[in-house]
């Protein structure tokens, strides 16, 4: 069985466009059979978050990537395209899998 990675869903408020994200990631993640877990918050989310990933918004993820609490970061353009979402959680899960 491969190993389940936990995500972080998130923005800088935490509101609106990431909670469209989590939704849009969550059904991505449940067609492919993606072992990815998700949670959703805001930047501060990251004190304590001990999981895998963290998905964002593009504009994020340069900064994310730099932040030492944040394991890996995953940005995505358009948060209503599926296909997006899939293929960049395909890449991560395969570039992170054993």
């Amino acid at each position: 069985m491969s190993k389940m990675f936990h995500a972080l869903i998130c923005c800088r408020a935490g509101m609106g466009s990431s909670m469209m994200l989590k939704i849009k990631c969550d059904q991505v993640i449940k067609e492919n059979n993606l072992p990815i877990e998700t949670e959703h918050g805001n930047l501060d989310s990251l004190i304590g978050f001990n999981g895998d990933l963290v998905i964002t918004m593009s504009d994020l993820t340069e900064e994310l990537n730099a932040d030492p609490r944040v394991p890996s970061a995953v940005g995505i353009t358009n948060i209503v395209d599926k296909g997006e979402m899939k293929e960049k959680l395909e890449a991560w899960v395969a570039e992170h899998s054993e």
